[in-house]
């Protein structure tokens, strides 16, 4: 049997999309390690999360650096000191560096049917539109703003009620399936990226990258 993923996880906020990892890898539903949870911001809520499931934390802070090029290395460093399979960046609200990038794969969520509303708006922006449907996409992380191969998607219908707020909630609910559901898939059976596709499951002569 292999070893668990090992999963860093970053967050800027109250961190209920980490909520959902540590409630699966508890359950022993998610075949997964939370080794680290790292955030931007000294006050994240998520951190009292992880300290309550006994996860090592850090903080790395913009701030506390020259500028974003002194901060990305910083977090590199960070990241990479934990030997991660995979990093989820769950509600991580800066955008990664060349260098951390480059310390692991990272995975993302985001509350739209990308390539369609990227950036931090995605919810307003798709109601502002018109739109009939939207929902959450599961994308690797590169060097733009919500522009990773694709990973899953999964639609919510708008109705003609539905504020931001009503509207959010409900794609939350299946951002957190999917987010389990995909990494899961991932540390099950592994994964690859052909082009802009990113396929789940061994290759014919490899397994997890």
């Amino acid at each position: 049997m292999s070893a668990p993923l090992r999963l860093v996880v970053l967050v800027s906020g109250s961190g209920t999309l980490l909520q959902v990892l540590l409630d699966a890898t508890a359950a022993g539903t998610l075949p997964a390690q939370i080794v680290a949870v790292g955030t931007d911001r000294a006050d994240c809520t998520g951190l009292a999360r992880a300290d309550a499931a006994g996860v090592h934390t850090f903080v790395e802070s913009v701030a506390d650096h020259p500028d974003r090029d002194a901060w990305d290395a910083a977090l590199a460093a960070r990241v990479a000191g934990y030997e991660p399979d995979l990093v989820v960046t769950a509600g991580f609200m800066k955008i990664l560096g060349p260098r951390t990038l480059d310390a692991c794969t990272f995975l993302n969520t985001h509350p739209a049917l990308l390539p369609a509303f990227p950036g931090a708006h995605g919810v307003r922006d798709a109601l502002a539109y018109g739109v009939r449907v939207t929902g959450s996409t599961a994308h690797l992380v590169d060097a733009g703003v919500d522009t990773g191969p694709i990973i899953e998607q999964r639609t919510v219908v708008i109705t003609d009620d539905d504020t931001k707020d009503t509207l959010h909630e409900r794609i939350k609910v299946v951002e957190r399936e999917m987010l389990v559901d995909v990494v899961t898939a991932m540390a099950l059976g592994g994964w690859r990226v052909d082009g802009r596709r990113v396929i789940l499951g061994p290759a014919p002569d490899c397994a997890r990258p």
